[in-house]
């Protein structure tokens, strides 16, 4: 199992709507990530930048770098771009976060 963690950016007054479309996803979206090989993920809100950060647990030999191309994914990507900082192509805007300590 590997830990990934990173940083996106929520636009100012979205954060009820983030909520309420998380708070509904697609079942094939999450059908979708466990198929990929993420087994638990959070995103979690600093209120003071707006940032969301995102932890997540992938299983060895996921298909992660896969989910880009699936229509789900795009189409969630389409759903949610209204409401923080994307690419072109809808796809949020992913800063890595280096872990710097950890409690086992």
């Amino acid at each position: 199992m590997e830990k990934i963690a990173f940083r996106m950016r929520l636009t100012p007054g979205h954060l009820d709507e983030y909520r309420r479309r998380h708070d509904e996803i697609w079942p094939d979206l999450v059908t979708l990530l466990k198929e990929a090989g993420i087994v638990d993920y959070s995103i979690h809100y600093a209120q003071d930048t707006c940032d969301l950060f995102a932890v997540l647990w992938r299983k060895d030999g996921h298909s992660m770098d896969d989910l880009p191309n699936h229509p789900v994914m795009q189409r969630w990507w389409e759903h949610m771009a209204d409401l923080m900082e994307t690419h072109p192509n809808n796809e949020p805007v992913v800063e890595p976060l280096e872990t710097v300590f950890h409690l086992p």
